[in-house]
């Protein structure tokens, strides 16, 4: 027994220093589309060598803030680089709804405008040495749900889409054999602003067009189910938001399942 001691010692602060040297390494990126300064963040998990797939964070319509760091450094825990992109420009976000929407308009208004930000986010991330250029996916949550849905409609060279209480509606619906990326939409049976029949119509265009999807609709959901400060926005905008940790749980474990089948890991 005594020299078993040192042993599982040994063992255990070996553990330990292998924990501290795995960590996720994140750092605020600044780079341009158009003349404007666009100011991502990206993050990576410093203990895995070599390079691996990119997943591309877009943010809701409150602009880049912590809740798409977060993610982003969520992604890197699984083992992938991950950009969380800027589409307003200069990094901002909004505190109060008005300011959102028109921050959202701006771009959603000039389609060019919309993909060539979202083009300069996945050169970005393509350029990062950690990263495998030819193994991206994107994400996004509320405006950046609907817009990663819309660039995947475009034809974007992706692996995979996945929406999270995004706008499922489009005028430019997908074209058989034009969408390359697999998608998979998670969203709320109780979100007025994607009510059943914006759902239905998806499920229609996405059969047309002989999409490989997945749909999941979560029971009890509102909109933003999966943000943590949706319930404080809601309260304080009298607006149909709230958190639902059940439903955020679950989209984010298939949202593994998913990664990986999209890029081929086991």
């Amino acid at each position: 027994m005594r020299k078993s001691i040192p042993f599982l010692a040994a063992l255990v602060l070996g553990l330990a220093a292998g924990a501290v040297q795995a960590k996720v390494v994140g750092k605020e990126i600044s780079y341009k589309q158009g003349g404007v300064t666009l100011k991502g963040y990206v993050a990576h998990d410093d203990a895995i060598k070599g390079k691996r797939p990119g997943v591309l964070v877009v943010h809701e319509w409150w602009g880049h803030n912590a809740y798409a760091r977060k993610r982003a450094d969520m992604l890197a825990e699984m083992g992938y680089t991950a950009l969380a992109v800027d589409m307003y420009g200069d990094g901002k976000s909004a505190n109060h709804p008005d300011d959102a929407m028109k921050f959202m308009m701006a771009v959603t208004s000039n389609i060019d405008t919309l993909k060539a930000r979202f083009e300069a986010g996945m050169k970005t991330l393509k350029a990062q040495k950690t990263v495998d250029a030819k193994s991206i996916a994107a994400l996004g949550y509320c405006f950046g749900g609907g817009t990663v849905l819309g660039m995947a409609r475009l034809g974007a060279d992706l692996k995979g889409v996945i929406s999270y209480h995004g706008s499922l509606g489009t005028q430019t619906p997908a074209e058989p054999g034009k969408v390359r990326a697999r998608i998979a939409v998670f969203t709320g049976a109780d979100d007025p602003m994607i009510p059943p029949t914006q759902v239905e119509a998806f499920k229609q265009e996405m059969d047309q067009a002989g999409v490989n999807y997945k749909l999941t609709v979560y029971p009890g959901a509102k909109h933003s189910f999966t943000n943590p400060d949706a319930d404080r926005y809601g309260q304080q905008f009298n607006m149909p938001l709230a958190y639902n940790a059940e439903a955020d749980k679950d989209s984010w474990a298939r949202t593994g399942v998913f990664l990986k089948e999209v890029f081929g890991k086991k």
